[in-house]
């Protein structure tokens, strides 16, 4: 019988660690030519749920603050329910205008939901750093702040809210109409935006110490997660 025991799995050099954050996406195929002009309307449900959840969210993010600072820990429950509305938020901006990735509904549950194409997972930190939460949230943050503000922008019309990541959505709408499909490339990129936002969101609700790096990671896959 071989003693020889398997080294501990290492990301392949050049190739970036997992970030506790990871957000993962497959494109569906084919998509409807034009029933993404009414998902503003589909949606509305969920819009309205999800009004109610950040107001909790926020409530949830003022005890979680108190709670870390005390005692270092971001309590279980408290943290389940606010991965949950990252989670139900992205599904939400999937299937409408935050990518348009794809024509399922989303599932009215904070919960993961291993079947639909849009997920959020993120990992539980065992501890968390008592003096990083006084200032991660704001002082930490604000250049990425600054680069969000460029990636979803402020302007919102019916729909359509402004920045890049609108923007590249109404593009994959409109060839979607014209061709029938959705831009392979611009799904990458929309894909790698949102991603990007979550892990912006995940700190700075002081939901993980790891610093969200500068880096867009493009596509539906996470770097450096095995398949």
């Amino acid at each position: 019988m071989s003693s020889h025991t398997q080294p501990p799995s290492v990301p392949p050099a050049g190739v970036a660690p997992p970030h506790p954050a990871r957000v993962t996406a497959v494109l569906d195929a084919p998509l409807s030519r034009w029933l993404w002009l009414v998902k503003w309307l589909l949606a509305l449900p969920h819009y309205v749920v999800l009004a109610f959840l950040w107001v909790a969210f926020a409530v949830v993010s003022v005890v979680a603050f108190f709670a870390v600072l005390f005692t270092g820990r971001y309590p279980r429950p408290l943290f389940d329910f606010a991965t949950g509305v990252l989670r139900w938020n992205w599904r939400v901006a999937y299937y409408a205008y935050g990518t348009l990735g794809t024509d399922r509904y989303p599932p009215f549950t904070l919960a993961d939901v291993p079947g639909y194409p849009a997920r959020f997972e993120l990992a539980y930190p065992e501890e968390l750093s008592r003096g990083l939460v006084l200032v991660k949230w704001w002082l930490l943050a604000v250049p990425h702040y600054l680069l969000l503000g460029f990636f979803v922008g402020g302007a919102r019309l019916a729909w359509f809210s402004g920045g890049l990541i609108g923007l590249l959505a109404l593009f994959a709408g409109v060839a979607l109409a014209v061709t029938g499909r959705y831009p392979r490339g611009v799904f990458d990129l929309v894909t790698g935006l949102n991603r990007w936002v979550l892990r912006v969101a995940a700190y700075a609700s002081l939901l993980t110490d790891v610093y969200p790096p500068f880096r867009l990671d493009q596509g539906g896959r996470e770097p450096g997660v095995p398949t």
